[in-house]
């Protein structure tokens, strides 16, 4: 039996325990893009069927969740029970100390984990101290829930490399764009809204130096509040101009350029005067950037989460690389006949070899539909002809 299996054998789990736990879940969703790379924590204390204290982990660097609860319940936590959403931790090397030393220095009754934490550093070590020190513990209430709620944090500490979305507005013939290029506006304003708002909660925003070329983007924050993410740009042989707009607002938005070893010399050192950051990585089959060695690079930086924003080639590459955990996509109510598809050639023949999706969501903005779906396999898909 392994240790988790061991530390779920005593567990005595109340009616309650699932409502107050979804509390702590609703808590936690408040910190939504504000932690990375930590996880969204939220923590609820309650005594005699009442709660007493609350609490979530809001920003980065901030207290945790399990330490804004005890100091909303003014620090009386005899007796009580916490409620947390994800195992407390237990390790040194952060901006804050550890909760489980907190957590032992009061006189809590019982503790209540959603998850445990699959960082090595922490991963069941706190619930197995707690149960040590006297206080029952119980661990994989609505694990399912708190699991997703932080598949983000999850996959960066399983694997160090970030949790990728892919984002696209269409039509309903599924074009990106007219043949001659314009794209300007597909979907309707409360997506462009969206849209914004999907950037805001990622690390970073990605797209090739053919969106560059094409559109001139800014790619930064501007419909809805929020930080802007960091901005990537695929750019192999550095075909970018040194005047695009991607280039501007460094001081709220950063700017990387991802090149490999055949880039021009000469303009790379005219983007290293300008104050932005060259990262260079190995080149692919086609002699482009290995989007494998760039996550694995931009998971170096502390970079969990990636919205990739296109072009069509750069959307293409991800998903023929098994490398998109979610997709977003915008269909707009209309028609172009004739234009540049969403997704180019997969050298997919059969249709049993369609990457599989699953559906978990479908909504309306304004007058287009927003379907979020998700590869049937966990991205662990490849096209034929990948390597």
């Amino acid at each position: 039996m392994d240790f988790l299996a061991i530390l779920r054998m005593s567990e005595h789990l109340t009616s309650e325990d699932e409502r107050f736990m979804r509390r702590a879940l609703s808590l936690a969703r408040r910190g939504l893009g504000r932690t990375s790379p930590n996880p969204m924590v939220g923590a609820v204390l309650v005594r005699d069927g009442r709660v007493i204290g609350e609490g979530y982990h809001r920003r980065f660097g901030g207290p945790h969740a399990e330490i804004e609860a005890i100091a909303d319940a003014g620090g009386d936590t005899s007796g009580a029970t916490l409620f947390v959403t994800l195992e407390p931790c237990c390790h040194l090397g952060k901006k804050t100390p550890p909760c489980l030393d907190t957590l032992l220095r009061h006189d809590l009754r019982r503790v209540v984990i959603g998850t445990i934490d699959p960082n090595p550093a922490v991963s069941g070590r706190s619930a197995k101290a707690l149960r040590d020190h006297g206080i029952e513990t119980a661990t994989g209430v609505l694990e399912k829930e708190c699991r997703r709620l932080n598949e983000v944090y999850f996959k960066y500490i399983r694997t160090r490399m970030p949790f990728v979305t892919i984002k696209y507005a269409a039509t309903l013939d599924g074009r990106i764009a007219t043949a001659a290029s314009a794209s300007r506006w597909i979907s309707s304003p409360a997506s462009l809204k969206l849209a914004h708002r999907l950037r805001s909660l990622h690390d970073a925003v990605l797209v090739g130096a053919g969106t560059i070329l094409a559109d001139d983007p800014r790619l930064t924050v501007r419909l809805v509040r929020g930080r802007s993410p960091v901005r990537f740009v695929l750019d192999s042989r550095l075909r970018i101009p040194v005047d695009a707009r991607v280039l501007d607002e460094q001081e709220t938005a950063k700017t990387l350029i991802v090149s490999t070893p055949g880039a021009d010399a000469e303009k790379a050192a005219q983007l290293a005067g300008r104050g932005l950051e060259l990262m260079t990585v190995r080149e692919d089959q086609a002699g482009l950037v290995h989007l494998d060695d760039m996550l694995r690079k931009a998971g170096e930086k502390g970079i969990s989460s990636v919205l990739v924003e296109g072009g069509a080639t750069v959307i293409t590459s991800f998903i023929r690389r098994g490398l998109a955990d979610r997709f977003v996509v915008i269909l707009a109510p209309k028609i172009l006949g004739k234009g540049i598809e969403a997704v180019h050639d997969l050298g997919i023949l059969e249709v049993r070899d369609a990457l599989g999706l699953t559906f978990t969501g479908v909504r309306r903005s304004g007058e287009d539909i927003v379907i979020e779906a998700r590869p049937a396999t966990g991205g662990a898909h490849r096209s034929p002809g990948s390597s």
